[in-house]
């Protein structure tokens, strides 16, 4: 049983040797390819790999066609939206992520962006602080939970909205207050934490109508994906609203004309950093690894996200 690790972006050595580790215990190989660049060298070596790990790495269908003895593929992370999820489906390949694995990183990251905003992005002059303020988390799952519990921590009052969550004791444990409606969300919250994956129902759901809701001075902050930003309705709403502000984890298609309009009320991380974090890389590569593994001896698909 063959198990390729193909990552553009490489794990940590700490993260490979664990995975390897792991792997190699089971009785499998462990192939690595690593800052591979061009997808011609992906799509040879998925060939004989009957599972695959990456990381953001595009499993395309071109990839899913040319393996021909793949099984499962494990997205080290939450995030799924870089697998061709009716490709894998049509041959019968299992897909899975990591939940929960990264979360840590990315709320922790979210808090931060809340914190530089508040502080005018660390320039001169005087900002406000967070504590007091009404935190609004779009989405109630591992990331959002661990970003509420931060925001109570920090004085915040927590609102939250999430219509897959069946358990609605979650939130009373948790000591959140659930709105009934995205739009109450967002009318109420100083701060939106956003959360939701890309989906055909997600995509350019967050623009203009719901921006425009939000209280004065109010920021919306993603480390979610930038697929779920209308993003001319952004900007439409940061050019009526001059006391908006908008914080993003993964720069907009068009961010540039975004800076250049809006300055400083507008702030987008270089490169996507949610998961960039040590303890998050290694979490998640040993995680996939462990699933595999379990995949094969046991047959368990609890994480399968094409089912």
């Amino acid at each position: 049983m063959k198990v390729l690790v193909a990552t553009d972006k490489p794990f940590a050595k700490e993260a490979v040797d664990g995975i390897r580790e792991i792997v190699e215990k089971a009785g499998y190989e462990l192939a690595l390819l690593e800052k591979y660049g061009d997808k011609g060298k992906l799509i040879d070596a998925v060939k004989d790999a009957d599972a695959l790990i990456v990381r953001s790495d595009k499993v395309t269908a071109e990839v899913i066609e040319a393996a021909g003895k793949l099984k499962v593929v494990v997205r080290a992370g939450a995030g799924y939206d870089n697998v061709d999820l009716a490709a894998a489906s049509a041959k019968g390949i299992v897909v899975m992520n990591t939940p929960g694995q990264n979360s840590n990183a990315v709320a922790e990251l979210a808090v931060g962006m809340m914190v530089f905003m508040a502080r005018n992005q660390f320039n001169p002059g005087t900002g406000h602080e967070i504590s007091g303020k009404t935190l609004g988390i779009h989405a109630y799952g591992h990331v959002g939970r661990i970003v509420g519990r931060y925001g109570k921590a920090l004085g915040m009052k927590v609102l939250a909205f999430d219509p897959y969550v069946s358990d609605k004791s979650v939130f009373k444990c948790d000591d959140v207050w659930a709105v009934d409606s995205v739009e109450e969300l967002y009318s109420k919250s100083d701060y939106v934490s956003l959360h939701i994956p890309a989906t055909e129902q997600t995509k350019k759901s967050i623009g203009y109508d719901l921006l425009t809701k939000m209280p004065k001075g109010a920021t919306l902050v993603n480390t979610a994906r930038k697929e779920v930003i209308d993003e001319e309705g952004l900007a439409k709403a940061l050019a009526e609203r001059t006391d908006l502000k908008y914080i993003t984890d993964i720069a907009a298609d068009m961010q540039g004309v975004l800076n250049e309009k809006f300055g400083t009320r507008v702030f987008a991380t270089p490169k996507k950093m949610g998961a960039e974090t040590a303890e998050a890389n290694i979490n998640a590569g040993l995680a996939a690894a462990r699933q595999i593994v379990e995949f094969f001896t046991s047959g368990d698909t609890r994480f399968q996200v094409n089912k």
